[in-house]
């Protein structure tokens, strides 16, 4: 056990030092896993979740096609046109940011909107800053509303084997959506009042041309596939995976045999974030090897007896250094180590794991927006406005990002409590 901690802390400090070989850190500490023999070789491939790893790659891949065929740009344009200021502008923008990154990842939904953000800002000859740093922290936040929303979410949902329509209504009770879009409403209040005096005419910047609307149909057919997918009893464990990777496979053919967008396919192919998917497996062999020695097990009992073994203690916890720590890290190597203790702690006090589960979810994937560098979403839209020649300071973002995220949180915390405890 202690062999096994000693490497686990040794990787998370290689991830926080350079985060850059992160996805070399997990996968050094897991082959010394097996080298030594905390991990058996013949448990490496069932400690993966395989379902996860195919539901981010496919999910990925049809994002990049959705995204090239221009419609999200062209959604953007015609929300703008309703507009009659600067204010209600980055307000909409935001909102739009929050609803697409329910269903697409939250920094392809920044690099979608980005743009088109910074084009209204030029043509009224004023910073892009705040208005792409309320685009960031939206799409952030509407990460952990649906399944597909944001890796976290399908971590979860791969972990406690929820499906899509879980994430809405669930044991009788309101699920998660309706838990972030409650607090997506009241930080969307805070962030018209920050940018209150922004008053500024937008004039109509065109509409964007759809180039292909197959993409747009795939999105759908992913998320009516997944939404079919829950109504099957007893369904095999890979379901969503396969239909995630499936419907990307489908495009794909599309591309290659219309001859019309072969270019796609390999942009496709070469957008796929790779690192996060090797990260994850060396993650999940990793966790899997100190969940066989026994320290996940201690972890939890350590976690009930600070709690005193109240529900309400163990769970404010779980949300607030959920929100402090994924404002410094990434929150899916977190996410993909709390659940397991969730779990025990969970079980150590005898409740029922899901207001763990929600609670971690809710300050890991929301708390991440306290810091520019809590989450990718983030570190995307400042590397977008640094190549604009804007260099962001930390206070810039947090008088926009903490507000926002408190607001968020608070939120959530207050809801999941009252809803599931």
């Amino acid at each position: 056990m202690l062999r096994a901690l000693i490497i686990f802390f040794a990787m998370y400090v290689c991830m926080l030092l350079f985060p850059k070989a992160r996805v070399f850190a997990a996968l050094g500490a897991a082959a010394i896993f097996v080298a030594l023999g905390i991990m058996p070789v013949d448990g490496i491939l069932p400690s993966v979740n395989w379902n996860v790893i195919m539901m981010i790659g496919g999910t990925m891949g049809t994002v990049s096609l959705f995204i090239d065929s221009k419609m999200p740009a062209l959604m953007a344009d015609v929300i703008i046109e309703k507009m009659p200021d600067m204010r209600w502008t980055v307000v909409a923008l935001s909102v739009f940011a929050g609803v697409i990154s329910a269903f697409v990842d939250n920094v392809a939904t920044v690099l979608m909107i980005a743009p088109v953000a910074i084009m209204i800002a030029k043509k009224l000859d004023i910073s892009p800053v705040p208005s792409i740093i309320a685009i960031a922290v939206a799409s952030n936040l509407q990460g952990a509303a649906t399944l597909v929303g944001d890796t976290t979410s399908i971590l979860l949902g791969g972990y406690a084997g929820m499906n899509f329509l879980d994430f809405f209504f669930m044991d009788g009770k309101a699920g998660l959506f309706w838990i972030v879009e409650i607090g997506a409403l009241a930080a969307t209040v805070v962030l018209f009042i920050i940018f209150r005096k922004s008053r500024e005419k937008v004039t109509r910047v065109g509409r964007t041309e759809v180039t292909d609307y197959f993409p747009s149909f795939l999105m759908a057919a992913t998320l009516l596939l997944l939404i079919a997918a829950s109504f099957i009893n007893d369904r095999p464990p890979l379901t969503n995976g396969i239909i995630c990777l499936g419907v990307f496979v489908v495009g794909i053919l599309r591309e290659i045999f219309s001859g019309k967008h072969r270019g796609r396919v390999w942009k496709a192919f070469k957008e796929l974030d790779y690192q996060t998917l090797l990260l994850l497996i060396g993650l999940f062999i990793v966790i899997d090897g100190i969940t066989r020695v026994g320290v996940i097990d201690a972890i939890a009992s350590l976690f009930v007896r600070i709690s005193g073994d109240s529900r309400f203690l163990a769970y404010t916890i779980i949300v607030w250094v959920s929100v402090l720590f994924s404002a410094f890290i990434d929150n899916i190597p977190y996410v993909a180590t709390m659940l397991p203790v969730v779990t025990g702690i969970a079980a150590g006090m005898g409740v029922d794991p899901k207001l763990m589960y929600f609670g971690l979810l809710i300050g890991a994937t929301l708390g991440g927006n306290l810091t520019p560098i809590g989450a990718s979403a983030n570190i995307t839209a400042l590397g977008i406005l640094r190549r604009e020649g804007y260099n962001v300071k930390t206070s810039e973002f947090t008088r926009i990002g903490v507000p926002y995220t408190l607001t968020a949180v608070i939120v959530g915390y207050i809801l999941t409590w009252l809803i599931w405890a």
